[in-house]
């Protein structure tokens, strides 16, 4: 992989992506106090986060560290960063990754904030990123956890996972990211962390349809904890650690998403709960619902592997497949009884 970059030091981090998460780890990173340059598509959002400080399409009247900047020139965002942060749809990384590389610098550490599964080849974003760049899991970072975008752009206390298969890599990017509200976690479970902030926006989608139709906590409690079941068997086929699901990744993104009306896929959920088609959900959506994507990518995941998640094929089901969300409910409870820990 080449560059143009003159440096790899780490007082300057990239962040590839403006939307609210992006921009929003990037006020982390700058409270941390490194020098974050952005690159996004929009001119007026690129001048407004660099000029006013703000970046209004996303986070409102939120002010945005003066050491922050942001621009439509990938490689001048890209320019002696030392640490790149990805954070964009999860669907369009490898296209955008592509462009990239020419840009990068050697030895730059890659981290992925998108909580995906690739449609078509099924791989982690982890996976996508090292596919495409061509490097090892060592220069590979996940960072996931109860992370909604307002709430920590408002400088609200939380903590994250920063998950790398070398722990010494994983600490350096947890070191940029310590800010006095955000505690970042290392680990070196890559799979666990990613498959908890993957699986979760699937399982925020049925919590809002069971809160759109007017169903209570016990309905959502049900669907958040049989959600973790699901997430966990995955994870086991696929080699994570049991306990990662445990942990901030996994049950503490699950409840945040399911419980949050900041949350995105929930959100959406509880549209569709009330009525709306997919297609009328999207039109008034101007941010990106994962779930929404990958839901299909992840229930393909579980079949190759042979793992059951009903949650997900009812999801997907209504989704993309037309289901009438009442009919989802009698379809999960109308299944054979089981032994609840298998």
């Amino acid at each position: 992989m080449t560059g143009t970059a003159r440096t790899t030091g780490t007082a300057k981090v990239a962040v590839m992506g403006t939307g609210s998460w992006g921009t929003t780890f990037g006020i982390v990173l700058a409270d941390a106090g490194a020098q974050v340059s952005m690159w996004g598509r929009r001119p007026e959002v690129c001048e407004e986060v660099s000029q006013r400080h703000r970046n209004s399409a996303y986070l409102g009247d939120v002010p945005l560290p003066t050491t922050m900047t942001a621009t439509t020139d990938a490689a001048q965002a890209l320019d002696g960063a030392g640490i790149v942060v990805l954070a964009v749809p999860s669907q369009t990384l490898r296209g955008n990754l592509e462009g990239w590389l020419p840009h990068l610098a050697p030895g730059a550490v890659l981290v992925s904030l998108m909580k995906g599964v690739e449609l078509g080849t099924m791989l982690r974003m982890s996976e996508v990123v090292a596919q495409t760049a061509q490097v090892g899991p060592e220069r590979v970072v996940v960072v996931s956890g109860p992370n909604l975008a307002k709430e920590i752009a408002a400088r609200q206390p939380t903590a994250t996972v920063v998950a790398c298969e070398d722990l010494a890599v994983a600490d350096r990017v947890a070191a940029a990211c310590s800010a006095p509200y955000f505690r970042p976690y290392t680990q070196t479970d890559v799979v666990g962390v990613e498959l908890g902030g993957a699986v979760k926006n699937v399982i925020a989608l049925a919590v809002g349809i069971s809160e759109g139709m007017g169903f209570g906590d016990n309905t959502k409690a049900s669907l958040i904890t049989r959600g973790l079941a699901e997430t966990t068997r995955l994870g086991h086929a696929l080699g994570a650690d049991p306990a990662t699901m445990a942990g901030l990744a996994g049950l503490g993104d699950l409840v945040a998403t399911c419980a949050s009306p900041l949350s995105r896929n929930r959100t959406f959920g509880v549209e569709m709960g009330r009525g709306l088609s997919v297609a009328e959900v999207v039109a008034r959506t101007s941010q990106t619902a994962e779930g929404v994507k990958s839901c299909r990518s992840i229930l393909e995941l579980a079949r190759a592997h042979g793992v059951d998640m009903p949650i997900a094929e009812q999801v997907v089901a209504a989704v993309h497949e037309g289901l009438p969300v009442a009919e989802m409910a009698a379809r999960l409870l109308g299944r054979p009884r089981k032994f609840e820990l298998a």
